[in-house]
């Protein structure tokens, strides 16, 4: 009887909520034979079921489990992320993202390697960012930030900024309290995290060249493969 109580109580919740998915809108310039990358995305059945056995446990648990509905939408297919990426790194996001928008703003691919360009296309935004890199060893990471991009004469942002790396599994480092350095926004370079004359990621204003380190800031493990390396790729989306 029990038994079957606990499956009635699983049932209702499937009911309640839906599976979090991912809406990807191809925009109109990506190539026709990019669409099989664009689809809508629904966890497993058995991920889902862990997630609300493990709601079930901690109650209150409509409210806990419909937290976990969130959409994404793409106007641009990312070089970078793949779909399990994309979803591994929403789930850090602060909770005004669950349901939001990635713009790509710049891309090293689209609008060659210029810090300047990224200011000024970053420009007309003003919303939280995800600035993802690739390295010449072929390493992705990057930092999310809860303000834009810009220039500025000191460090700015918000302790919600985190930086991640894909090695090959999803890394955060998330604010330490140790001083608030989340982002200078240089005209020749810009940084993320720092402390100890030592940057958790900066690039040079040619965005050719990069160098990650452990930071006070984040106290992050190094996000690229070597500590200096070159940019393979870059590309900054704008998340509304």
């Amino acid at each position: 009887m029990l038994k079957s109580f606990y499956s009635q109580s699983l049932a209702n919740l499937f009911r309640e909520v839906k599976a979090p998915s991912y809406k990807l809108v191809q925009g109109e310039d990506d190539d026709d034979e990019d669409d099989e990358d664009f689809h809508i995305l629904e966890l497993d059945d058995i991920e889902l079921q862990g997630s609300l056995e493990s709601s079930a446990a901690h109650r209150p648990s409509r409210e806990r489990a419909l937290s976990l509905s969130f959409e994404i939408t793409l106007t641009d297919q990312s070089r970078l992320l793949r779909i399990d990426h994309i979803q591994q790194i929403s789930r850090h996001f602060p909770s005004a993202l669950t349901v939001c928008t990635w713009s790509l703003v710049y891309s090293t691919h689209s609008h060659g390697s210029s810090l300047r360009t990224l200011y000024r296309n970053m420009a007309k935004w003003d919303c939280c960012t995800l600035i993802v890199i690739r390295d010449n060893h072929g390493q992705v990471f990057g930092a999310f930030c809860s303000s834009p991009l810009k220039v500025s004469s000191s460090f700015y942002g918000t302790g919600q900024g985190f930086l991640f790396s894909l090695n090959p599994r999803l890394q955060v480092y998330r604010w330490t309290s140790a001083n608030s350095y989340f982002i200078n926004g240089g005209k020749e370079s810009l940084a993320f995290g720092g402390g100890g004359g030592q940057f958790g990621l900066w690039l040079c204003g040619d965005l050719i060249r990069g160098r990650s380190q452990r930071c006070e800031t984040f106290d992050n493990d190094l996000l690229s493969a070597a500590e200096d390396f070159f940019i393979d790729e870059l590309e900054v989306w704008a998340l509304v």
